[in-house]
């Protein structure tokens, strides 16, 4: 059996509950935003309250899910130089959505788009971000990093 907290650096667990957080957080966002589309267009669907609490949610699951690991799974919380590497180097990866997203919203607010498709934009952005920084850093400790 395949026991993840002894082969793990504590930094590489907290990748992987980002990435699953961000992931869960967003398509339980999007399940609700197109069950309640039906007939109406979905830049009319009521978003915000969904839109906030999921995100509100992905924080506190991630806060709570990091705690829990850092008790229950080994490894501890120490930090060497390679694992302060490897967070910047996720980080970077994964801040180059977000700028990203903010171009295209920025272009969307031009173009005067529904807010709908702006506010979305820019939290497919931050989704992706964490999920493609976190995946950076998980390959980053599973395949190496110089």
């Amino acid at each position: 059996m395949f026991y993840m907290g002894a082969v793990m650096s504590f930094d590489e667990k907290r990748a992987w509950i980002q990435a699953v957080v961000a992931i869960c957080a967003y398509g339980v966002y999007v399940a609700l935003v197109l069950g309640r589309a039906g007939q109406t267009p979905l830049a009319e669907v009521h978003y915000v309250s969904t839109l906030l609490w999921t995100v509100g949610a992905a924080i506190v699951a991630g806060i709570v899910l990091h705690i829990v690991a850092g008790m229950v799974l080994p490894g501890g919380t120490g930090k060497d130089q390679r694992d302060r590497e490897i967070n910047r180097f996720g980080d970077h990866v994964g801040q180059s959505l977000v700028v990203v997203g903010a171009v295209g919203a920025l272009l969307m607010s031009l173009a005067e788009l529904p807010y709908f498709w702006i506010a979305n934009a820019l939290y497919l952005a931050f989704v992706l971000s964490a999920v493609l920084g976190s995946v950076a850093k998980i390959v980053a400790y599973r395949r190496g990093f110089q």
